[in-house]
């Protein structure tokens, strides 16, 4: 038995990846209240991200914040899918892994406010 991934050259593993992506993105915007207002505050915070930082860090610390809270809130309703469809003798450790989702997306939305906050008022 042959890998198919093994004739496959990078450009078409990363055309690929790129599609599922994308997929994966269309999926969770309509699926996911969270991540569809976020997204909106992405797409205004970026922009004014740009025309609020002086420097070059600024604008990158700006920005990034804003990037980092979207990579992490699609990870929470993950955990917590994954926690569901498992059944679990122990309910606590349930209860702590989606905790753990929550706490993220909690402290990656704290690092956003206070970027913003020190660089516009700082």
């Amino acid at each position: 038995m042959e890998n198919e991934f093994k004739n496959r050259s990078s450009t078409t593993i990363l055309i690929n990846e790129f599609k599922n992506s994308i997929y994966g993105f269309k999926i969770a915007f309509k699926n996911e209240k969270r991540i569809r207002h976020e997204i909106y505050l992405a797409i205004a915070l970026i922009p004014l991200g740009l025309l609020i930082g002086e420097t070059f860090n600024q604008k990158f610390l700006l920005i990034s914040s804003v990037l980092i809270t979207l990579i992490i809130e699609p990870l929470k309703p993950l955990i917590q899918s994954v926690v569901d469809s498992i059944n679990f003798e122990n309910i606590y450790l349930a209860r702590h892994l989606k905790n753990v989702g929550n706490i993220a997306v909690f402290i990656a939305i704290i690092n956003l406010f206070l970027t913003w906050l020190l660089i516009l008022f700082l």
